[in-house]
């Protein structure tokens, strides 16, 4: 399943909005640095998912705003 996922880091609160059936918008406190917000819009949306965080992977737009998020399994 492949997940489009809008990021905003370096936001004042963590919050997670599902836009449709495959895409959410995501607000992270984390900086757009070192890949810190990435890994805290992956465990945003790993827990909606109700997901092991192990089991997305970003295969589009790493470091773009815009993400492609494949889920396995």
């Amino acid at each position: 399943m492949l997940v489009k996922l809008k990021v905003h880091p370096d936001s004042k609160q963590n919050s997670l909005v599902k836009k449709a059936d495959d895409a959410y918008e995501v607000w992270v406190k984390a900086p757009a640095e070192r890949g810190l917000a990435n890994t805290a819009a992956l465990q945003s949306l790993a827990k909606a998912l109700k997901q092991n965080v192990g089991r997305l992977h970003i295969i589009k737009g790493a470091t773009s705003p815009n993400k492609i998020v494949k889920v396995l399994g």
